[in-house]
């Protein structure tokens, strides 16, 4: 059963009346979407303390928080919802999305209020979380870089630390994506003109709006052929050990000094994982034949999925590519932002 959502002045003419999944409800509806992860046992494509979490089970056994007027906030699987349609009636049928949540904030129901934790059944404890990432791939949208089987990706990112619940309603803040992903790792590789930023909604519809936005201006084959390109780019060991020092010299650097380099936001633990990667990644290091700006590309990646947190993931994930985009363009000898200085 499917909810049809007909906002004015928010979806285009070519589109015309989109048909929302009502996952509040009902759950996806099967000729919308598959379940074609591959099995249980695929990586995951964020790792930091974050843990899966099923549709059925956000649907069924978390709360929805409230502001302090006790207007419902947008729920996440409304949130998933919305982006799906959109993407759905753009790129085509798409895959069960893929969650991840962190931040438990855990309750009870007032008439357990006196029992000890031990004692509460199933039915007295209440859950939600603080944050909630999710993707899910593009049935029709399947391609290789480098030997390795890439899918076109789309996704959300929610923090309800992000929105202001001691309050009155306010807009709510959410993060969407479409990029590609590596099936051998699950690294998204997202850059700037897939990845809407902050965006600050009161409805469902408003979220549809932004995700017609990013998804109808996004175009996957232009963007793949510039993930693709990387690998035209060899790095040598030397090369890629001048990185990891400058990297680790920029954090010491006086703010006045750094803010004249481009930013890298992974921090040490990330630059420790990726020189790892580097030695003993079995799909992108240094043993897998020749090392180029795609490998460096997916150790950083590895490293941001490993390390950050649901809130900084999509931020760091586009600096990522950024920054791989920019050593290549220094290799080439066609850098104008400073991406030199981390080859000296």
């Amino acid at each position: 059963m499917t909810t049809t959502l007909t906002p004015t002045n928010v979806i285009g003419p070519s589109i015309g009346e989109i048909t929302l999944p009502d996952l509040g409800n009902h759950g996806l509806s099967p000729a919308e979407v598959i379940d074609d992860w591959g099995g249980e046992n695929h990586p995951n494509f964020i790792e930091s303390n974050t843990q899966a979490i099923s549709l059925e089970e956000l649907r069924t056994k978390n709360i929805i928080p409230t502001f302090c007027d006790n207007t419902l906030t947008i729920a996440h699987q409304n949130f998933i919802g919305a982006v799906i349609s959109v993407a759905a009636n753009i790129f085509g049928p798409t895959t069960l999305p893929e969650l991840r949540v962190s931040h438990p904030i855990i309750g009870r129901i007032p008439s357990a209020q006196n029992k000890k934790p031990n004692e509460l059944t199933e039915d007295e404890k209440t859950v939600f979380y603080q944050r909630m990432a999710f993707c899910s791939k593009i049935i029709s949208q399947t391609n290789q870089i480098n030997g390795q089987v890439v899918h076109l990706t789309i996704g959300g990112v929610r923090a309800y630390s992000d929105d202001k619940l001691y309050a009155r309603q306010s807009p709510q803040k959410f993060k969407i994506f479409v990029g590609w992903r590596v099936r051998v790792c699950s690294n998204l590789m997202l850059t700037c003109d897939g990845a809407s930023g902050v965006i600050e909604c009161m409805t469902e519809a408003d979220i549809m709006q932004k995700a017609y936005e990013l998804f109808s201006t996004f175009n996957p084959n232009e963007n793949l052929r510039l993930l693709e390109n990387l690998r035209t780019t060899r790095l040598s060991e030397e090369q890629f050990c001048n990185i990891v020092g400058r990297l680790r010299l920029q954090q010491a650097l006086p703010t006045a000094e750094r803010n004249l380099l481009p930013t890298f936001e992974l921090g040490d633990q990330a630059v420790n994982n990726m020189v790892r990667g580097y030695v003993s990644n079995p799909n992108f290091g240094r043993d897998r034949g020749e090392f180029t700006c795609w490998n460096l590309l997916q150790l950083a990646n590895e490293a941001v999925k490993q390390t950050s947190y649901i809130d900084r993931f999509i931020d760091r994930n586009q600096n990522a590519t950024d920054f791989a985009l920019g050593i290549q363009n220094a290799l080439n000898h066609n850098d104008d932002k400073g991406y030199d200085w981390f080859l000296h």
